[in-house]
């Protein structure tokens, strides 16, 4: 038996719009030199090219790149979206990562 949900069973009702739709869609992706961003990198960061850079963005989302790839791919996320992840990093959550 295929159970549909509950959405699609009740006449006239419409899907919900979850989280993530309702976030406004964005450049993950774009080219990283063809934003107009001041890069920061990590004082962490070495000489075997372990770093990534972070560019605040004047529409208020945050560029990631690779230093190593400076033109190739950026991901943009929200601020939001970057606050969730380093209150989780700063409470251990991805320690078990490295």
């Amino acid at each position: 038996m295929k159970i549909e949900p509950l959405w699609v069973r009740k006449p006239g009702r419409t899907r919900p719009e979850s989280k993530e739709t309702a976030v406004a869609p964005v450049r993950n992706g774009v080219q990283a030199s063809s934003l107009d961003a001041c890069w920061i990198k990590s004082r962490h960061s070495n000489a075997e090219g372990n770093c990534v850079e972070v560019a605040p963005l004047v529409d208020g989302g945050i560029a990631l790149r690779n230093s190593r790839d400076p033109d190739g791919p950026a991901l943009v996320y929200t601020a939001a979206e970057v606050a969730a992840f380093l209150a989780g990093a700063k409470d251990g959550e991805f320690d078990h990562l490295v």
